[in-house]
């Protein structure tokens, strides 16, 4: 499935006038898109579903506006009651990874509304309701999908809370999830810890009082982990801002296998911290969401989060050019 949307797409989405584009997939029909729908062309006695796009009205010129109104409005002709669309992933399952796509063309409220409303419509029936939370799991929350966006997330969950059609025991995961994904999130403080050094000594989150902290959760010896630590040593940016004093990076080890810990000693530079989490409190407490290891967490010298689960240096790097820190 096609995880960026088509550059032929938006331009007809945001701006007045219509084009066409070619397959999404080697697995997705043949489809003319323009401002008023898109569908696909099955061949005579071919009952393939279309997805079609709502018609964006003429007076709006405003690509920001444009942009709005279509992520609003996506869903408006999709029959969300007709379940013959769960098997359909060449239709649904794109229309969804497009939509994905454009809620990063809107302000994040409006990304968060239009979100928790579609889901809302899923209401319509539990197979089509089951289907889209799947596929909201799938391109927003799991660690391996590029589309990963947790205050997307967010909305899912609590629609998913409030739902009918799920039982008390279907809601535990999203409850889990939700507890989770509130914890440390962007804008907000992050959740003070103590940590230890390989000496003993021990100091905590709240006690780094450079501009930035970056935190840096790992397994030392994953291959991942390695290729972040060699991302990180070689840096541009970050490492300025290393040698200037301004940012301090703690390496965090989450897990008790101590001994390990110690056998990687050596990939780490002296100027970071590498500390352990003596008591197993982040872990057992689920203060930080570990489901994907690596992972870094940007704080500024107050510890609000400025940058939350990334997965990678080069991420981080590239938010500290664009944001000039």
């Amino acid at each position: 499935m096609k995880v960026t949307l088509n550059i032929l797409l938006l331009s007809c989405l945001f701006m007045c006038g219509s084009c066409k584009r070619g397959n999404a997939s080697s697995s997705t029909p043949s489809s003319k898109v323009n401002t008023q729908e898109a569908v696909t062309t099955p061949a005579p006695n071919d009952t393939t579903k279309h997805f079609t796009l709502p018609v964006v009205p003429t007076m709006m010129t405003d690509p920001q506006e444009r942009a709005d109104f279509v992520v609003r409005h996506y869903w408006d002709n999709f029959n969300f009651a007709d379940t013959t669309y769960v098997n359909q992933p060449d239709v649904t399952e794109q229309a969804w990874v497009n939509y994905c796509d454009l809620l990063n063309h809107v302000p994040l409220t409006t990304a968060q509304e239009a979100v928790a409303a579609t889901i809302q419509k899923a209401n319509a029936s539990k197979p089509m309701f089951d289907y889209l939370t799947d596929l909201a799991d799938k391109y927003l929350y799991d660690p391996n999908s590029p589309m990963r966006n947790e205050e997307y997330y967010i909305p899912v969950l609590r629609v998913m809370l409030n739902s009918s059609l799920l039982t008390a025991a279907e809601k535990e995961r999203p409850r889990f999830r939700l507890d989770l994904a509130q914890k440390n999130r962007l804008g907000t403080k992050a959740l003070n810890f103590t940590y230890t050094l390989a000496s003993g000594a021990q100091g905590t989150l709240y006690g780094l009082k450079t501009d930035y902290v970056l935190l840096f959760i790992n397994n030392p010896g994953c291959h991942a982990c390695s290729e972040s630590i060699a991302g990180l040593k070689q840096a541009p940016r970050i490492n300025e801002l290393l040698s200037q004093k301004k940012l301090t990076i703690l390496s965090l080890y989450t897990d008790e296998e101590l001994d390990n810990w110690r056998k990687y000693q050596y990939e780490f530079p002296k100027e970071w911290i590498n500390a352990y989490d003596k008591k197993l409190v982040i872990r057992d407490k689920n203060l930080y969401d570990l489901k994907a290891i690596p992972t870094f967490y940007l704080l500024d010298k107050n510890k609000t989060v400025l940058l939350k689960d990334a997965a990678s240096a080069q991420v981080v790097e590239a938010y500290i050019e664009k944001n000039k820190l």
